[in-house]
């Protein structure tokens, strides 16, 4: 059986499909599967065992200019390269128009979510067969349950597993910490004094502290916290495939709500991640040695982008001011120090 998986983006979308992946290609031997993805993200797929072929799609880049990407034959191409194959199904496993459009231009009977627990409900009209997955649920278990339903086999009881086998080849004697920092909505990042006071705590305690970065914005925010904490290393930027085998080495990061975040917890390093304006049941990072520390505010977790609280605090956003670096740093020592499962 050949599926075309269609899962575009984001990081965090891309890793919470791995154990269904994972599900499918042990409960069905021979299950092959090619993953329909945007272009910036193609190394991904290719890090699970059952995923065969990547097909890249440039959707970001084409909505700056339509009429050139038409105009240069990038359309035509991708859809000739996508209905190269034809798939016993394709499994729309996003829930999007964008994702439902181009699922359309594939060879295979289509299947998804229904109205009812698509991110955009237009998107099941794309498809001839659709699946009830309640919405209320972890992300993870949602994207489980839609392939149990349509694959035909009973979802695994127990917890996930992402199916990833990256190295940990750590320096000997060298505990590295991970610090990351960067997230896209401005709500989610922790205050560049706690990132500081951290690393600066974690040194004492004999911790090398490392923080990567992805654009220029992530990089001038760690050179601040490197400057105001006197401590630190910036990593030389790295492409995800790199910064995953990075991560698998160290032995402790500390993240904010990110895909980044949920790509510790797929690799099994030990982690700490902050949620404040989000909530944990639905993208909490799941793994071995992982913990979700939910800010206790009044009106968190308030799903907002921008925080707009009215009170005072001492830093912004508000609802971070109890998840103090003392506090987050023990935290990481507990599971650091617990068994591995």
């Amino acid at each position: 059986m050949r599926v075309l998986l269609v899962k575009m983006s984001s990081l965090g979308d891309l890793i919470h499909s791995f154990p269904a992946l994972t599900d499918a290609s042990r409960l069905l031997p021979g299950i092959r599967f090619d993953w329909l993805v945007e272009e910036s993200f193609a190394e991904v797929p290719a890090w699970h065992p059952a995923v065969e072929g990547v097909i890249p799609i440039a959707l970001r880049r084409w909505r700056r200019d339509w009429r050139k990407a038409w105009r240069r034959g990038d359309l035509g191409a991708f859809r000739r390269r996508l209905r190269q194959t034809r798939y016993d199904l394709v499994l729309d496993a996003q829930g999007l128009i964008k994702s439902a459009l181009p699922a359309c231009m594939a060879q295979g009977p289509r299947a998804g979510f229904d109205r009812r627990s698509a991110r955009e409900p237009l998107s099941a009209g794309f498809y001839r067969h659709r699946y009830a997955v309640g919405r209320e649920q972890h992300a993870i278990e949602r994207v489980r349950q839609l392939f149990a339903q349509a694959l035909g086999y009973p979802l695994p009881a127990g917890p996930p597993d992402y199916g990833l086998r990256f190295p940990a080849v750590r320096d000997a004697g060298v505990k590295r910490l991970i610090l990351l920092h960067g997230t896209t909505w401005p709500s989610k990042h922790w205050p560049e004094s706690y990132w500081a006071a951290l690393a600066r705590i974690a040194t004492d305690h004999g911790f090398d502290v490392s923080l990567p970065w992805g654009d220029p914005d992530d990089r001038l925010r760690a050179e601040r916290i490197i400057g105001a904490a006197g401590v630190g290393e910036l990593l030389p930027r790295q492409g995800l495939t790199g910064l995953a085998q990075t991560l698998a080495a160290a032995s402790g990061v500390v993240g904010v709500d990110s895909g980044l975040a949920h790509l510790a917890a797929a690799v099994g390093v030990p982690a700490v991640t902050l949620y404040g304006p989000t909530r944990t049941d639905l993208t909490g990072a799941l793994g071995p040695r992982q913990r979700n520390l939910a800010a206790d505010f009044e009106c968190a977790p308030c799903m907002r982008r921008e925080c707009d609280y009215p009170g005072s605090a001492s830093v912004a956003p508000a609802c971070f001011e109890a998840l103090d670096p003392a506090r987050v740093f023990d935290a990481l020592r507990i599971q650091m120090d617990a068994p591995v499962a």
